[in-house]
């Protein structure tokens, strides 16, 4: 289960501790998982942004990267607003959950591969509530990574690409898409349309269930 006490990579609590200090109306502390515990689309993605989710304490909030998140939530009957201002401002996701591969702040938004590693089982526990016929949606390399490793899966036989679906055990779905970062969305890598159709290949696998 999340652990919002865990001090597992001392680099990353190292970190927080003077986030705190420096912040102190900050979260700064292990970023929890937001939404529905067993929803049919579980999102993952990197790590909490330093003024993001880690100054608010909800995924994808507070950042470039959740403006385009949640309007397109919003968008598929994800998310019964689209926009994500605070953790406390009333949102909710529908049949949604969001997480992240690493719960907590790492400098520069790069965790290593130790950090990754130590975080994954947490991950591992959020994948299993997943439903026969869910789709997991890995926002970038790193995510998907993550989440072939959480199951045992072999990652040279799901590689990541933008737009691609994998299957996965329990008749559930791994679809891949590159992060809504603004790096991303600046240069153009991931354009509004582009994660749009990431969206409606999800809703498409969601309609499939029994």
């Amino acid at each position: 289960m999340f652990d919002a006490a865990c001090r597992r990579c001392p680099r990353l609590a190292d970190l927080l501790q003077r986030v705190r200090e420096q912040y102190p109306d900050y979260h700064a502390a292990p970023v929890p998982p937001f939404g529905v515990e067993d929803a049919a689309l579980l999102v993952v993605g990197l790590a909490p942004g330093m003024h993001g989710a880690n100054r608010t304490g909800r995924p994808f909030t507070g950042d470039h990267a959740g403006i385009m998140l949640y309007q397109t939530l919003f968008k598929y009957g994800f998310a019964t607003r689209p926009e994500s201002r605070a953790a406390d401002d009333g949102l909710e996701l529908l049949d949604c959950r969001i997480t992240n591969a690493v719960k907590c702040l790492p400098p520069q938004n790069k965790p290593v591969g130790r950090e990754i590693a130590a975080c994954n089982d947490f991950l591992r526990e959020e994948l299993a509530r997943v439903p026969a016929g869910g789709v997991v949606l890995a926002l970038g390399s790193i995510a998907h990574n993550a989440v072939l490793k959480a199951l045992g899966l072999k990652l040279s036989a799901h590689v990541f690409g933008h737009n691609q679906c994998h299957p996965l055990p329990g008749g559930r779905w791994l679809l891949d898409s590159y992060h809504c970062s603004r790096y991303n969305t600046q240069t153009r890598r991931l354009t509004e349309t582009m994660f749009h159709d990431v969206f409606r290949h999800a809703r498409e696998l969601l309609q499939q269930r029994a």
